[in-house]
């Protein structure tokens, strides 16, 4: 396991100017380093450890970033809450709760330590494992498309107040009338949205209706991969954190499904967003249809929930 040497965690502990913390556990990870839990651990060089763990990101006195990965999540998920609060809160982790110590930070972090030198990367020296640095979201790609997808899932009343709903009722419509030419197609496109949010999401694509086993099937190949490989994990779940279910408003559950070259969106009372990989920018809604529905609710039983 990377930096986890005694030299490396004393250089890290004696004099870490703590800047914030993360949660690495099954149901809260930064979605940025990876599809799933395991693979967010393996980018940090971790073992995917069924509690979780803490990231704790600051500064030594020399100014190198630092990560001090702790097993006291709930020391971390204290502290977080307290910050979200407005509330003072002097995160100090015990010297027996350290995993490890890693040269850098995984994400990137806007604020500095006062009183010591600007952030830079630790003498290579300091520490045997590789260096981490934040994953390259410049250009389009998996790191940039589930970061779409987390700012969709945070700001969604702004996203879905784009969408026309009379758009997936107009399509279903037709469908069921017997349009042929829309059946093979796909649903109507709707209307397009603009994002000025800099998550890299420039708008919505074709409204295109779930409708796995009836109605009208999406007409983009890669929507309909995404939600039947989404469908798959049904029948064979997947990794742990593939599929996470947050609070909604009401009875509802946010739904966030991730997997290879797509991301998933979707409130269980409403409506899917699909990103996909191939797809730059491209925020595509998914219509409820007669399937969505229980697609949403069985993902929603498999998914794993903040405790």
């Amino acid at each position: 396991m990377a930096g986890t040497d005694e030299d490396a965690v004393a250089a890290a502990d004696d004099a870490l100017y703590v800047l914030t913390a993360i949660l690495l556990t099954p149901a809260q990870f930064p979605s940025v380093l990876g599809d799933d839990y395991p693979e967010a651990c393996a980018a940090l060089g971790l073992a995917p450890r069924a509690d979780g763990y803490g990231l704790v990101l600051g500064q030594d006195g020399a100014g190198a970033r630092w990560t001090v990965v702790i097993d006291d999540v709930s020391l971390v998920a204290v502290a977080i809450a307290s910050w979200d609060c407005g509330m003072e809160y002097e995160l100090s982790p015990d010297e027996r709760t350290v995993v490890a110590a890693l040269a850098g930070w995984p994400l990137a972090v806007a604020v500095a330590a006062p009183g010591v030198p600007a952030p830079h990367d630790p003498d290579p020296e300091a520490s045997d494992g590789p260096l981490l640095s934040p994953p390259d979201t410049s250009t389009w790609g998996p790191a940039q498309r589930r970061l779409g997808a987390d700012e969709i899932a945070r700001q969604w009343a702004l996203w879905r107040e784009q969408i026309d709903d009379d758009a997936f009722l107009a399509s279903r419509d037709k469908s069921e009338a017997g349009d042929e030419t829309e059946a093979a197609d796909g649903a109507e496109t709707g209307d397009t949205a603009q994002s000025g949010d800099g998550t890299g999401t420039g708008g919505t694509a074709a409204a295109d209706e779930s409708s796995s086993g009836a109605g009208a099937a999406p007409r983009h190949s890669g929507i309909r991969r995404a939600l039947a490989e989404a469908h798959g994990y049904v029948d064979s779940p997947p990794p742990l954190g593939r599929v996470r279910s947050s609070f909604a408003p009401g009875d509802a559950r946010t739904l966030r499904a991730d997997g290879p070259g797509w991301s998933i969106v979707a409130r269980t009372d409403d409506i899917a967003f699909v990103l996909l990989d191939d797809e730059p920018g491209e925020v595509m809604p998914v219509g409820r249809g007669p399937a969505l529905p229980g697609l949403l609710e069985a993902l929603d039983k498999l998914a794993v929930r903040p405790s």
